[in-house]
């Protein structure tokens, strides 16, 4: 079971999201589809019908008392811990980093150091540029937007966790500028940098020399992001 500091972080975290927000039933919502639960599966851990969350969720019912809001985060959070406690897991390892969960959605160390090719046929990344290392041990996945609004260069390299061995994955990306920018002023660079969210052709025009120069692998992928994010919480 996953450890209880994590689980009330977490816990007071969404409560936070939900009771702050200007459309709370949207909220639960996106809270449940983050933790890949059906309407059908928490409404059974609360022992209600399918049609009372649902009510919930489309504010069809008064915005919930925190007496509901409670049961919902702790059926949600008793459903993870049922099925392994992956999204739990996540959490904490990203709070040991110190950040919080919208700035990194993953952070994973590996047993042992695998193929960059491989990390790559993973997520269905295109490599652009070869980087000097060919092998990753970890990987972190960043929002790029809020890491780059909201990190110093301090803060940014602990992205890195335990080794510079790893693939850095910054979603939200339309060019790839900004990364690649705010990647200049730290040291040393990571083993790999993916680009989420654009195609090879959309990349920024420097961005290859940019990668060249600092001797990082820079790749591209516009899969789905939670499609991605399951299947990083398989790997390796």
């Amino acid at each position: 079971m996953t450890e209880p500091g994590p689980r009330r972080e977490l816990a007071g975290k969404i409560a936070g999201d939900v009771v702050l927000s200007d459309d709370p039933g949207a909220t639960i919502r996106k809270w449940r589809t983050d933790f890949d639960v059906s309407q059908t599966a928490l409404a059974d851990q609360l022992d209600v019908s399918a049609s009372v969350v649902s009510d919930y969720e489309s504010g069809r019912r008064q915005s919930p008392g925190i007496n509901i809001v409670r049961r919902l985060i702790e059926a949600l959070l008793d459903i993870d811990e049922a099925r392994g406690g992956e999204h739990l897991r996540q959490y904490a390892r990203v709070l040991s980093a110190g950040f919080e969960g919208d700035i990194v959605r993953d952070l994973r160390e590996y047993p042992t150091a695998v193929g960059l090719d491989r990390f790559y046929r993973t997520i269905d990344a295109t490599e652009v540029v070869a980087g000097t290392h060919d092998t990753v041990a970890g990987h972190t996945v960043i929002d790029s937007i809020e890491a780059i609004t909201r990190l110093s260069s301090e803060e940014f390299y602990r992205l890195y966790g335990q080794s510079t061995n790893r693939a850095l994955v910054f979603t939200g990306v339309t060019r790839g500028e900004s990364p690649l920018v705010a990647l200049r002023v730290v040291t040393p660079t990571p083993n790999a940098v993916v680009l989420h969210g654009l195609e090879r052709e959309d990349l920024w025009e420097h961005a290859p020399a940019l990668a060249r120069a600092d001797g990082f692998s820079l790749a591209v992928c516009d899969g789905d992001l939670d499609g991605m994010l399951d299947t990083l919480a398989e790997f390796p």
